[in-house]
């Protein structure tokens, strides 16, 4: 199971959501908002910024930098799954 750090619990209160570890074994985290369930979000396969920032800040920056230009024009639809996860991962 995914382990939610601070990070994303502080990016999360900035979009007036709340998160938890998500219930889909293939999902890291489920998003709600007003008590309802909007998106679920991130790959337990794959790293994540706040992963990544505990072991070096530099490469956290750099692996960011790469993540959003991969997703450029994915997150851009306030809401959507890809969204929080630009906004809540990354």
């Amino acid at each position: 199971m995914y382990q939610i750090l601070p990070y994303s619990y502080q990016q999360a209160k900035r979009l007036n959501v709340f998160i938890r570890p998500s219930e889909n074994p293939k999902k890291k985290i489920d998003v709600y908002k007003n008590d309802k369930k909007v998106a679920s979000i991130g790959d337990p396969l794959f790293q994540d910024y706040p992963n990544y920032l505990q072991k070096d800040k530099t490469l956290a920056n750099e692996r960011r930098r790469l993540y959003h230009i991969r997703h450029k024009g994915d997150s851009d639809k306030v809401g959507s799954p890809a969204y929080y996860a630009s906004k809540i991962l990354w």
